[in-house]
């Protein structure tokens, strides 16, 4: 008998109803990251003065990405090593979460000495949030709010409602001042209801560079004690704020002197320009070991789902970093090499902007600190400053200090007084 069957042409799409029967035919277009699409229009610009002052990471005075050389001596010490590529376990490295969290609270401090945190490896400041966040929705007892200061870097609101947490916000930023609004912040924390979360960012508030004071903090850190919220510090910037890993640490170690229990996601993203690498930790400071042992199972089983373990290479390298005593000091000598280099460039900027003959007060471009600094530039202000200076922001005046140098900064005051007089 003929087989009267026809031969399967492979890769043929149905011609009938593709469209219509798409499972995806009713995604809807996302809008475009505000961040990226500022880069996107500085690439195209031609202008050989144009400026990118929306990109978050650092830049020599060269405008050029920067890889640290301790990372670099480091790295080639990992992979003289020869170590094999097998699984960390689930919560990853221990030499280096370990150090981590003793970086952050104090070398020898009384927490970590005692076994009351349940700390692992994260995916960088993200991934370690996002841990923190999903065993909160599992466990925290009181209410599943959690409080983010108005504004908040643009990822915690996203972050923390994929988490399944209800997130609602308390003043923070005052735009007449360009500074911090510390009553409106105390009004708002006091009407927090108890058992809910307060999100803190533990030194450069990210978008703003505004930080309270350390008199602030602690009326803070009564306040929050007083209203038996739960704090959860961000700490992405711990040494490279001010230079000096003690002093951005303080806020986190006066709340735990206090008697609080926290939660805290590290990044070293930013203090040891391992970017790409994603190189994080998450802690909870627990009230006994026999909690914190409890809280760090639990911890795996929220990992464990999320992304199994977390990858080896970057975490080896800051372990190399964080232990060996003659390269920790190299180190944190470059972190505060790239503090200072960003501190000049505030005080030159806001300098130049005295010598154009600008009337304004600039006094909290130096007051503010870190990566980024909120100009108080007006969304129209901003886009004139980009359309007729070729200088490239977020439209809420935000700027990355890190793409200012020595060569654009005459340049950069210039086109803000043209846009601000």
């Amino acid at each position: 008998m003929m087989n009267t069957l026809r031969p399967l042409r492979l890769f043929q799409l149905p011609v009938a109803s593709t469209r219509s029967s798409s499972w995806w035919a009713g995604v809807p277009m996302g809008p475009p990251d505000a961040i990226l699409g500022v880069t996107e229009a500085f690439k195209k610009d031609t202008n050989p003065k144009k400026i990118n002052l929306g990109v978050g990471a650092y830049r020599d005075d060269q405008g050029k990405p920067y890889v640290l050389p301790t990372v670099k001596i480091a790295e080639e010490r990992v992979i003289k090593k020869n170590l094999d590529k097998e699984y960390a376990g689930i919560t990853g490295v221990p030499e280096f979460f370990k150090a981590a969290i003793n970086l952050a609270l104090g070398e020898g401090n009384p927490w970590t000495s005692s076994g009351l945190n349940a700390t692992v490896q994260g995916i960088s400041g993200t991934g370690s949030l996002r841990i923190g966040g999903a065993f909160l929705r599992r466990f925290f007892p009181g209410n599943k709010d959690i409080y983010l200061p108005i504004p908040t870097w643009g990822n915690h609101i996203p972050l923390f409602k994929d988490s399944g947490l209800n997130v609602k916000t308390y003043r923070y930023y005052e735009p007449k001042t360009c500074g911090f609004d510390f009553q409106g912040a105390l009004e708002d924390i006091r009407k927090i209801p108890e058992n809910s979360i307060i999100l803190l960012h533990a030194c450069a508030h990210n978008p703003t560079g505004v930080d309270p004071k350390p008199e602030q903090w602690a009326e803070i850190s009564k306040l929050i004690k007083q209203k038996k919220l739960f704090p959860f510090f961000d700490m992405a910037y711990q040494g490279f704020a001010s230079g000096d890993m003690d002093r951005d640490a303080a806020a986190v170690r006066l709340f735990l002197k206090d008697g609080h229990q926290i939660g805290l996601a590290q990044s070293f993203a930013k203090n040891m320009g391992l970017y790409g690498e994603r190189v994080g930790a998450f802690s909870f400071i627990c009230s006994s070991k026999e909690e914190a042992d409890k809280v760090m199972s639990q911890l795996k089983i929220v990992i464990r789902p999320l992304y199994s373990n977390p990858p080896v290479h970057g975490a080896r390298i800051a372990a190399e970093l964080l232990n060996d005593s003659s390269l920790r000091g190299q180190w944190l000598a470059e972190v505060k090499g790239m503090a200072d280099r960003v501190i000049s460039m505030r005080n030159q900027l806001k300098d130049n902007l005295k010598k154009e003959g600008s009337s304004r007060n600039w006094s909290h471009i130096t007051d503010q600190i870190g990566m980024f600094c909120f100009t108080g530039m007006k969304p129209e202000q901003v886009e004139k400053l980009m359309k007729e200076h070729s200088v490239y922001l977020t439209k809420d005046g935000r700027i990355a200090i890190v793409g200012i140098t020595t060569k654009n900064v005459d340049y950069l005051a210039h086109a803000i007084h043209q846009v601000t007089k």
